[in-house]
């Protein structure tokens, strides 16, 4: 059984940063490409960014230069640094597990942007 919890969600000003992390629970993590989704009020799940096995990355456009993917196997948790948030970085964000033995969804964790 895998189980991926997401923490450090919240409220925060226009202009300002958070960072998201993903918990793993299970062994695949280290085996697993990890990647951030997020859902918007009223709009379809959109991808965010992927770090693969490797360590290799790729941002939607939408946050490239301003969001960090990044993972430690040590600690089977990955994290998403958010800067220079804008208010259109508000909804719910997901990660997402992909290994072998399938594809595994946190449960999301809200961000708002707002002043």
């Amino acid at each position: 059984q895998v189980h991926l919890v997401e923490s450090g969600g919240g409220l925060v000003q226009p202009g300002g940063s958070l960072r998201v992390s993903c918990a793993a629970s299970g062994s695949i993590f280290s085996n697993s490409a990890m990647a951030w989704y997020r859902q918007a009020p009223g709009k379809q799940r959109e991808w965010v960014a992927v770090i693969q096995i490797s360590g290799s990355t790729n941002y939607a456009e939408s946050v490239q230069g301003r969001f960090t993917i990044s993972r430690d196997n040590a600690k089977n948790t990955m994290y998403l640094q958010m800067n220079s948030l804008k208010p259109e970085d508000t909804a719910v964000y997901y990660c997402r597990a992909t290994a072998r033995e399938g594809a595994y969804w946190g449960q999301g964790i809200q961000v708002t942007v707002s002043s």
